[in-house]
């Protein structure tokens, strides 16, 4: 569960800005005001839906519908949210999604993140609207429900993570790992095949590897439990195994305190778990965005790594240079645009990483999750702060 701290004013500002200079096209660093008329820069002759959290719960994922609005318009792209407790309120999901295919003008649907019922709505899409081609961004869901309802599927390869992440750490200094997680996560397969390898890979570089179970932010104390739990728990930690730990959570919203106590008492933070400079670090680190810099990585990271700098921090910190749900959710928009128009093709490999480094602005190491070869696990360029 997504739990990012959004600046509205600053959005509409940059999305005015973004208006008077008349945008950008393939890297989509812009923004769009919701409810504002946007011409957008690339015409075409059909609607784009999308659908994503709203921006108390995924900042990233609405910020990449903005960018897609700036590009095509408010004319040509539906862009509606889905409740922030969504786990209990799937039929507003199922019926937010199927609501995009209704209009027969509507060609390619995205969905950022892909949380439960994006599947089910995306089945019952295809007894209706077959021509309609859908792209699912950090699916919730396991691949084997995923694949077969969708044409195309992302998310970070958890699998590869498992060994990157240990390895950064290694190259940090850390001679410890702390695994912060809790079962509702630990029951996905991916999530729990990359704790594994985690494990493996700390006893292949001789560190210790230790698992603390946090509170779920879903259950009875909510977000804030948890966070207090970390706020807590990184200095008992730090005690008991000392300064040369890294550690590491699975929930988004315990990224913000989990840096902010580092900051404080020590230790290392190799990336979230879903990496992106935007996540956890503006809050922890007090930063203050001007209108004109919003979205812009470059800047962004620049930022992350002078304030660290000033912490006496440099190098305990890192994460990828661009958010992951941001740049998939534009290349897909792009790339699923471009095969309805007959000039891409979106189960060729080559494509699929092209239109993915052409957002991100740099390499992006991809491969199929299975035969089926629909679904990609990708990593993007690591940076350390």
């Amino acid at each position: 569960m997504r739990k990012r701290t959004f600046v509205a004013v600053a959005a509409v500002l940059f999305a005015l800005a973004l208006l008077g200079c008349g945008g950008k096209s393939s890297q989509g660093t812009g923004g769009a005001i919701a409810g504002a008329a946007v011409q957008g820069t690339v015409a075409i002759p059909f609607k784009i839906g999308i659908m994503t959290g709203t921006v108390s719960q995924g900042e990233e994922d609405f910020r990449g519908a903005q960018q897609v609005i700036a590009r095509y318009g408010t004319d040509h792209v539906k862009h509606v949210t889905y409740p922030d407790n969504f786990s209990s309120e799937l039929e507003t999901v199922i019926s937010q999604l199927t609501g995009l295919a209704a209009d027969p003008e509507v060609k390619v649907i995205v969905v950022g993140q892909a949380i439960p019922g994006s599947a089910s709505a995306a089945r019952k899409i295809r007894e209706t609207r077959p021509d309609v081609l859908i792209g699912f961004v950090g699916p919730h869901e396991d691949p084997d429900v995923i694949n077969p309802v969708c044409d195309i599927a992302t998310q970070p390869d958890q699998i590869t993570r498992g060994t990157t992440i240990i390895e950064t750490a290694r190259q940090m200094g850390a001679r410890h790992f702390v695994h912060y997680s809790f079962p509702r996560h630990m029951s996905q397969l991916l999530l729990k095949q990359r704790k594994d390898i985690m494990e493996q890979e700390c006893r292949k570089r001789g560190m210790e590897f230790h698992f603390v179970t946090a509170p779920d932010p879903t259950g009875e104390a909510g977000l804030p439990g948890a966070q207090q739990f970390i706020l807590e728990d990184v200095p008992r930690q730090l005690q008991r195994l000392g300064q040369a730990t890294a550690f590491y959570s699975t929930n988004d919203g315990m990224q913000e305190p989990l840096i902010r106590s580092i900051l404080q008492h020590g230790g290392y933070f190799v990336e979230q778990d879903v990496p992106a400079p935007t996540a956890g670090y503006p809050a922890a680190l007090g930063m203050s965005i001007p209108p004109d810099k919003a979205g812009d990585m470059n800047y962004i990271n620049g930022e992350i790594k002078r304030l660290i700098a000033e912490k006496g921090k440099s190098g305990h910190f890192g994460s990828w240079t661009q958010p992951v749900d941001m740049v998939a959710i534009r290349a897909f928009t792009n790339l699923l645009v471009d095969a309805v128009e007959r000039r891409a093709d979106f189960r060729d490999s080559v494509t699929v990483k092209r239109y993915l480094e052409a957002e991100a602005g740099g390499q992006v190491l991809t491969r199929k999750y299975d035969r089926v070869g629909n679904q990609w696990l990708v990593v993007l360029e690591h940076v350390t702060y």
